[in-house]
């Protein structure tokens, strides 16, 4: 049995790592958003924290994916970090800090971008704990998340400034896409009353 086959209480909360190009790529980061958001406690406030600016090709992961949230105009999560209003190094501290002082208890999701190996570059990750923004670029910024998700960019390692600057849009876009449709998805169930105690069990 496959671990997407499994029930949610019977998987293991390790990082989802898949190409944006996997037929599955839909139902797989929906399936393993949902094992993590099944640990969320009844009534928690889920608060979307898109990490990044427009100012960078690359890094403008991040707000495509709050601006794509927006459009729902859902009040089932309340998101910070949209291409008018960008969460990023300058202003994430002070975002974290009223996030806590607005919310009790929030549910965090961060999302960012990231560099990687060749290989995985146009992959998604879903993780539980922290995101850590910042660490690519060698940058000390305060972690966010009690989950978090990730797009895999262009190749770190070096130069990374600049190969956040010469990444191509349309990746990013089609990254951006996948994790704001599946993002919305899983939550929606996750909220839907006949599947919240159903997660659980």
């Amino acid at each position: 049995m496959s671990p997407l086959s499994k029930p949610l209480s019977q998987q293991q909360p390790s990082c989802l790592k898949i190409p944006h190009t996997d037929p599955e790529i839909h139902s797989a980061v929906v399936h393993r958003l949902l094992f993590h958001l099944s640990q969320a406690k009844e009534g928690q406030p889920v608060i979307v924290v898109c990490i990044g600016t427009d100012r960078s090709t690359g890094d403008s992961l991040g707000p495509l994916v709050g601006t794509s949230l927006s459009r729902y105009k859902s009040h089932l999560f309340r998101i910070y970090g949209t291409l008018d209003e960008p969460v990023h190094a300058v202003n994430l501290e002070e975002t974290i800090t009223s996030i806590y002082e607005l919310y009790d208890q929030p549910f965090v999701i961060g999302i960012d971008a990231c560099l990687g190996q060749s290989a995985s570059v146009g992959c998604i990750q879903v993780a539980g704990g922290p995101l850590r923004p910042g660490a690519g670029v060698n940058k000390q910024l305060p972690p966010i998340g009690d989950i978090h998700l990730t797009g895999i960019v262009n190749v770190g390692g070096f130069m990374e400034y600049f190969v956040l600057q010469n990444t191509r849009l349309s990746l990013v876009m089609r990254l951006s896409d996948v994790i704001a449709t599946s993002l919305y998805s899983a939550i929606k169930e996750w909220k839907s009353p006949a599947n919240f105690f159903a997660l659980r069990e």
